[in-house]
């Protein structure tokens, strides 16, 4: 099935909603709470009130109403992580992960700077191949060199050339696309995406194991001289297949305020790797017309050094981690949605790899044996439920103490209430009673085209019915 034309930029509609928005009399208003929210394209909506009590005097001391707000609804970002869904929002995510990910290479963030001096390194674990794919080569002399060429041609069992010739650009939209199609292993595919968070899991495990032995240590008694931290994100092929990029570092007990014992060097890191990579694996049953599968990483393992001089440094680690940690599946052409029950597959507008695979996400939901994977659940991700971006305890500082921060820093630009009394009992603090209603969420295309503008950011993708507030009024 072609894919569908794409909708022109700015239709009528959103014509016509821009200008009824534009002339409205609190438009002001409107555009200043646009910039508070950062440019979100898809601004939660809220009703309610929030007022600030003394408690021993009952003076109120500040009330706020959404009343006096345009259209009676208080607008707040949406906090996603996910750039397919709102531009803004992902800008703040990557920041924030680009310093949590640098700060456990270079110190800040309650992290001491001579972490910068335990052995660290950048760590890529892929899918093994389920079928030959379209993909772009390029040779010694960083020239295009064909796709697939074979030198005798030839045919597959279902009668295809499993011979390319051709010198794919970047943007060929057959990049990641099979050979054939049929010949192309789907619910092999399907089911390694669903257990690589497993596989992820035994890998750390593998590795720790690894470590402790070459230190002639039992598993147990690592903790008391080493510790492993590490951050990880990630990242979909253009094949269906997620792959994981991370950073993983040596510290000594407790994490990065004590160094590591002399014996634990990035030799012994890379060794430790290549070695939990190779052990680890997860096996499935035969069900539903699947052979039994044992799923195990592919044979494409990289760990290079991280350095503060150079191709690979501190910074160029965090960027790359921070960037995919806004990343979905929309590489492979799938939904940027849960695929729901009323939806026909043949109509989606995705490409025809991604429907094959979600076809086969939802065959296998319906398999006793697979149905604890909550494929169907899953089916817009091609099987992968697992968390995109995720680290170590002790790699460094959270996700949650950044926007804490942040809000701490908000505060000190405005007056808070106060009882002016010494907050010597609870009676002295001030008493916050709030009360809050939950009306929807989105922007009107006109809305969004506005933010667009207002704002600077990135336009987001125009459809409706992800544009328009979605009320539970």
């Amino acid at each position: 099935m072609p894919d569908p034309a794409p909708a022109p930029l700015i239709s009528p509609v959103a014509a016509r909603d821009m200008a009824a928005r534009y002339n409205r009399a609190d438009f002001r208003a409107w555009a200043r709470r646009a910039h508070t929210t950062g440019g979100c394209a898809q601004p939660i909506h809220l009703r309610g009130r929030v007022t600030h009590l003394d408690p021993l005097t009952g003076t109120i001391l500040h009330h706020y109403s959404t009343a006096q707000e345009p259209g009676g609804v208080l607008r707040v970002a949406c906090k996603t992580r996910r750039a397919s869904r709102c531009p803004a929002c992902a800008d703040t995510y990557r920041a924030d992960t680009y310093h949590l990910v640098r700060a456990g290479l270079v110190g800040g963030k309650g992290v001491p700077a001579t972490v910068s001096k335990h052995p660290a390194a950048f760590v890529t674990l892929t899918a093994p191949s389920f079928g030959p794919v379209h993909t772009r080569r390029t040779g010694t002399t960083g020239a295009v060199v064909a796709c697939r060429p074979r030198r005798g041609g030839g045919t597959c069992p279902h009668g295809r050339p499993v011979s390319c010739t051709v010198r794919h650009s970047e943007a060929d939209p057959r990049l990641g696309q099979p050979i054939c199609p049929d010949c192309f292993d789907y619910a092999g595919a399907v089911l390694w995406n669903a257990h690589a968070p497993e596989l992820w899991r035994r890998f750390t495990l593998a590795f720790r194991r690894h470590i402790a032995r070459s230190a002639g240590l039992r598993v147990a008694d690592l903790r008391e001289v080493l510790t492993v931290s590490f951050a990880k994100v990630a990242e979909y092929q253009r094949r269906g297949l997620v792959h994981f990029h991370a950073v993983i570092r040596l510290d000594g007990p407790g994490g990065p305020h004590n160094p590591p014992p002399a014996w634990a060097t990035l030799d012994l890191l890379r060794a430790a790797v290549d070695h939990a990579a190779g052990a680890v694996t997860v096996t499935t049953p035969a069900a539903g017309g699947v052979p039994a599968m044992t799923h195990a990483w592919g044979s494409q393992i990289d760990v290079r050094p991280i350095t503060t001089t150079g191709e690979l440094t501190d910074g160029a680690v965090a960027g790359y981690i921070a960037k995919y940690a806004t990343k979905a599946a929309e590489c492979v052409g799938t939904l940027d949605r849960r695929v729901r029950p009323t939806d026909d597959l043949n109509e989606l507008p995705i490409s025809e790899h991604a429907r094959r695979l979600i076809a086969q996400c939802l065959h296998l939901a319906a398999v006793e044996e697979f149905a604890g994977l909550r494929l169907d659940q899953w089916a817009h991700m091609l099987g992968f439920r697992g968390h995109f971006s995720t680290k170590s305890r002790h790699y460094s500082t959270t996700l949650g103490r950044l926007r804490a921060d942040r809000i701490d820093h908000n505060r000190t630009h405005h007056d808070q209430p106060t009882t002016g009394r010494l907050p010597l009992t609870p009676e002295d603090e001030v008493l916050v009673i709030a009360h809050w209603r939950y009306l929807g969420q989105g922007l009107t295309p006109g809305e969004a085209l506005l933010t667009a503008a207002l704002t600077g950011k990135p336009l987001p993708s125009l459809v409706p019915s992800e544009l328009h507030p979605r009320s539970t009024a």
